[in-house]
């Protein structure tokens, strides 16, 4: 594994070493899982805000309401 090096809060370092009391191994692995669950979070947003550009486009555009219904004809209900 990797290593880089990152410059915290005393907060955030007092937080860090209570890692046992969240049930991990240590603070690295603390900091991964924490990292992961930013990470996911962030990819939603995206899609998120992405899906709202999507639906305005939809509703502004009568050019893409047509593409839109053309693509699903001749497709089960």
């Amino acid at each position: 594994m990797s290593q880089i090096k990152v410059s915290l809060e005393p907060t955030q370092i007092d937080f860090l070493n209570n890692f046992p009391a969240f049930g991990f191994k240590d603070r690295s692995a603390m900091i991964r899982s924490a990292i992961d669950q930013l990470q996911a979070k962030l990819v939603h947003q995206q899609l998120q805000e992405s899906a709202a550009l999507y639906a305005e486009l939809y509703e502004e555009e009568d050019e893409v309401h047509f593409l839109a219904e053309s693509a699903l004809e001749g497709w089960p209900e």
